[in-house]
């Protein structure tokens, strides 16, 4: 099986790369649309600003877009990281004018200031397992954040974890072979290395 992490031009790919390869997995990353196309699973890792990474989606005429659009449709296995999670949604409060993929329905949503909550919010969460939690994440696992912004699901069915900050929020969905998550697995230690090794060699 080939894994490609596909390159939107922001993020820490090579952390994912070797986190990748750690487990097993035969891994590149590319930035090329045919690459994507033709991998047999998926990897979408992204920091920074939702907007620039759609803005990357759209460089050449879209070819990016329309290259994981059609990824996604054919059903193989999707693994979103940070913003390659919250690209999957219709849009984000960061940036209102740029589009997501829309391949969940719902939106990304900033934290909520209050005092006393540090925004971004940055280390180690617990995680509950939500409606659509896949076999093999225990409840009460332990990843790493680093993020103001986090996904809301229109369909509570898509929620497969969920954590805290301030109040809950969705740290990862799932849909079929799609599973995105909030957290940084490549920076999650054993937990992290886990939920990659189930996604690229199981």
């Amino acid at each position: 099986m080939s894994v490609v992490v596909a390159d939107l031009g922001s993020g820490n790919l090579r952390s994912v790369e070797k986190a990748l390869a750690a487990v097993g997995a035969g891994v590149r990353v590319s930035a090329d649309p045919d690459a994507i196309a033709a991998a047999d699973r998926l990897v979408v890792p992204g920091q920074g600003a939702f907007g620039a990474c759609a803005v990357a989606l759209n460089r050449d005429g879209g070819a990016l877009r329309q290259a994981l659009k059609a990824f996604i449709d054919t059903g193989r296995p999707y693994f979103g990281i940070c913003i390659g999670m919250q690209l999957l949604f219709e849009s984000s409060e960061e940036n209102p004018g740029a589009e997501g993929l829309g391949a969940l329905p719902g939106r990304v949503r900033r934290f909520t200031e209050r005092p006393g909550l540090k925004i971004p919010h940055m280390g180690w969460n617990q995680t509950r397992r939500g409606p659509g939690a896949p076999d093999g994440v225990p409840d009460g696992a332990f990843f790493y954040f680093v993020h103001s912004y986090y996904p809301d699901p229109a369909r509570p069915e898509d929620v497969a974890l969920t954590s805290e900050h301030g109040a809950p929020f969705c740290a990862a969905v799932a849909r079929g072979p799609l599973f995105a998550t909030q957290f940084h697995p490549e920076k999650s230690q054993a937990a992290g290395l886990a939920l990659l090794r189930r996604f690229a060699v199981a």
